[in-house]
């Protein structure tokens, strides 16, 4: 009995932990590589929103990674009631400086974004 027991408790913190990791890796983004050489790696990143029972792909971004850290990417998202296109860029090193727009087509719901990162 006591065996049986320690095998549930087993998979139920192997559960925890598996569960612990997806949640995890939702706060960062998913990119999923497509293709690859010594330029850089192609990559598609979905945009996906789970609730009790599924998981639902609302879009993707596909991008450009280089072997320097830079980024390029577009994509598309279709939660709301318009497709919303989004694009930008990234420089890569110690010090990165980020922009990028999206747009569902409505000048009032047009944004634009900046940032710097600096590794350290």
């Amino acid at each position: 009995m006591y065996a049986h027991n320690t095998g549930m408790k087993t998979s139920r913190i192997l559960a925890m932990g598996l569960a612990a990791c997806i949640f995890g890796a939702a706060a960062e983004e998913l990119k999923l590589p497509i293709d690859s050489d010594e330029k850089g790696i192609v990559y598609v990143a979905p945009d996906v929103v789970s609730n009790q029972n599924t998981v639902v792909t609302q879009g993707a971004t596909v991008g450009i990674q280089r072997p320097d850290g830079s980024t390029t990417y577009g994509g598309m998202n279709v939660a709301g009631e318009r497709p919303t296109y989004s694009i930008g860029a990234s420089t890569g090193g110690d010090v990165s400086f980020s922009a990028g727009v999206q747009s569902d087509g409505r000048k009032e719901s047009a944004g634009v974004k900046a940032g710097v990162t600096i590794k350290y």
